[in-house]
């Protein structure tokens, strides 16, 4: 499980560097804690926050079950998709909201994927 656990982890640093770039944001273009509209590009770093926690809601189970029923180096694999996934979806989403979309579909994709297997691994495994 090794593996899985840099993925994970290098999942949560992304997060954080995602966390210092909307408050860097916050502090560039003036609004104030505990405002979360105001300038469109603050907006656009806040929302890439507050997806990308929304998205490790599901990943980080996901990648553990995943890793634990069915392959720890599939999901190492799809945790790296996912990360992936997300840097585009960040820098698609800060430049254009437009171009958010590669990025968010390789995050669905990888999730989806962690999430079907564990939950098919676990069912085949108990029964």
């Amino acid at each position: 499980m090794t593996l899985v656990g840099i993925v994970a982890l290098l999942a949560l640093v992304e997060y954080s560097v995602f966390v210092v770039m909307a408050g860097q944001a916050r502090g560039r273009y003036g609004v104030a804690a505990p405002a979360t509209t105001g300038h469109p590009k603050f907006e656009r770093h806040f929302r890439v926050q507050q997806n990308t926690v929304e998205q490790l809601v599901i990943f980080l189970p996901a990648l553990f079950l995943f890793a634990r029923f069915v392959s720890e180096n599939w999901a190492a694999a799809l945790g790296v998709v996912f990360i992936i996934g997300r840097a585009l979806y960040a820098r698609g989403y800060v430049t254009d909201p437009a171009k958010r979309g590669p990025g968010f579909l390789l995050t669905i994709l990888s999730n989806g994927s962690l999430m079907l297997g564990g939950i098919v691994g676990a069912v085949i495994e108990h029964v």
